[in-house]
């Protein structure tokens, strides 16, 4: 079996009309996938959504379902379009209202009289939810079964992330070994296909570039590092019968 199938599997759901529009870059996807391959969870799918209750609730219910976790960002804000927390109580079919500790938070934050109406919609957490602490601007995200609702903006969707770091369980980091050909990416097909063929717990991925020469990329990533090495050294006899003996390798840390 391939050492891949072995870690804990995520999804991510980005929510906003802004991204899909292009007024709003995201910001947040490169970073969990970072985290999630240093923790050893393989993130699978990354879905982009608009600001839709069906939307959400059908994403949410399917991810859900498949993978072991489930993030989310943006719609947690107190404007009216931001119906992310509302729309995950519906998902799990239970209530929402302000919350007590959620209310705490915010009050300590704000100066009296600043806790508006608009302000309060940020304390609105779903029944069983536990509160995702916010270092940032206060105003907290939540877990609730497998799925962590977080904010859009990308300082704080960081600080939320480790926030949560220490209780997420993992599996073994993948490892990733690249290697840097200035060979063109047609020319590397073939050996690179039966070399992965021969290395079936490595997974391996070719990503051309051209500056001023076409070259590839070549990266394998497996959590066993004997197993990775074997198929590096393997990959390189490949390259030296191509005639390929001049390129740069990054091992990993």
């Amino acid at each position: 079996m391939n050492e891949r199938n072995s870690q804990p599997t995520a999804a991510m759901i980005v929510i906003g009309d802004e991204v899909l529009s292009g007024r709003t870059r995201e910001g947040n996807a490169w970073r969990l996938a970072g985290v999630m391959t240093e923790i050893g969870v393989s993130l699978r799918e990354i879905r982009v959504i608009a600001d839709d209750r069906a939307a959400i609730v059908e994403a949410v219910n399917a991810l859900r379902a498949r993978f072991d976790h489930v993030f989310t960002s943006g719609g947690i804000g107190p404007t009216h379009d931001d119906i992310t927390a509302d729309s995950i109580a519906a998902a799990f079919g239970v209530k929402i209202d302000v919350r007590d500790d959620a209310r705490a938070i915010l009050t300590a934050h704000y100066k009296a009289g600043e806790l508006n109406e608009s302000r309060l919609r940020m304390a609105r957490i779903p029944d069983g939810a536990t509160l995702i602490r916010n270092p940032v601007s206060q105003a907290p995200g939540f877990t609730i079964g497998n799925v962590h609702v977080m904010a859009g903006v990308p300082e704080i969707f960081a600080a939320m992330l480790e926030e949560i770091r220490p209780t997420l369980k993992g599996g073994a980091p993948l490892l990733s070994w690249s290697i840097r050909v200035e060979a063109p990416e047609g020319e590397l097909a073939t050996p690179l296909g039966a070399v992965a063929a021969r290395h079936p717990d490595v997974s391996f991925g070719s990503y051309p570039f051209y500056r001023s020469v076409a070259g590839s990329t070549l990266v394998a990533r497996a959590q066993d590092r004997s197993a990775l090495e074997a198929a590096v050294a393997d990959l390189r006899a490949a390259l030296k019968g191509l005639g390929i003996e001049r390129y740069e390798e990054t091992p990993p840390g």
